[in-house]
């Protein structure tokens, strides 16, 4: 007589693992990767360059700057180093093939998505701060060449800066869970991000109407406002548009392909 083997369940009243630790592990993951070093780095390194050479070139030519000044042009460098990360934190699990420990141990897929998307919220808010201690220090040093030291920023305005990094790598992070590779990601994020906005401006001066319609289907024209400021009641409506076409609707989407996609 056989015995018959042990039935092997699912033990339902374990309790989950706690948020907080998913959260940990995927910015440690973000950080411990090769690319994410240099990357997180670079955003730090870049910043204080561009402080740099802005402080060369005010002295250079007697320019007055603003502590606005500094950060805008920041923000170039980070709008595109920060959407690779996130294009990273979701295309790793692939091309690093862990997703197959990550979803062993924690199986509901989508606590580890929303997990990646605080992460990136995270990252933001470093680079941001990074950003803004540079753009003071510069700011402080540009004042004391010119006499005037000009803080033009208020926390709105600065709430706005860091909206549009933490949108920045939530696009990056929606590109990378609907592609699930990282090359084809960024390649086609970079094309949206500079590519598409060319194409939209010469259409716009070629046919009259394509003008009014663009803040409507230009995320980056619609997020302008942020820190800009200007804000009316129509801006509000052209961001909330324009962010659902290119972020809320491809983020459903990639994450059902990541919550549903077979680990190979």
């Amino acid at each position: 007589m056989t015995a018959l083997a042990p039935e092997v369940g699912i033990d339902l009243t374990r309790p989950r693992v706690p948020f907080t630790r998913l959260v940990a592990v995927e910015l440690r993951k973000l950080a411990d990767t090769r690319a994410g070093k240099w990357l997180l780095g670079t955003v730090a390194v870049i910043s204080v360059v561009v402080m740099v050479i802005m402080l060369w070139v005010v002295l250079a030519n007697d320019i007055s700057v603003s502590f606005k000044d500094f950060l805008t042009a920041m923000s170039v460098p980070m709008g595109v180093l920060l959407p690779v990360l996130g294009v990273l934190s979701v295309t790793s699990e692939w091309s690093q093939r862990t997703a197959l420990v990550t979803f062993t141990l924690e199986p509901h897929r989508g606590r580890v998505l929303a997990a990646k998307v605080v992460v990136g919220l995270i990252v933001a808010l470093f680079a941001v701060v990074v950003a803004a201690i540079a753009a003071a220090f510069g700011n402080v040093f540009a004042g004391l060449a010119s006499d005037t030291t000009i803080w033009n920023v208020n926390a709105v305005e600065l709430l706005g800066f860091y909206a549009m990094q933490a949108l920045g790598i939530l696009m990056g992070l929606t590109f990378g869970a609907l592609l699930l590779s990282s090359p084809a990601a960024i390649v086609v994020y970079f094309a949206w991000a500079f590519v598409l906005p060319t194409i939209f401006a010469v259409a716009s001066v070629f046919i009259d109407w394509f003008g009014d319609l663009l803040p409507w289907i230009d995320f980056a024209t619609a997020q302008m406002p942020l820190f800009d400021g200007g804000w009316t009641g129509e801006k509000w409506a052209q961001l909330l548009v324009s962010g659902t076409i290119w972020l809320i609707i491809p983020f459903v989407v990639g994450a059902r392909r990541v919550l549903r996609s077979e680990i190979k």
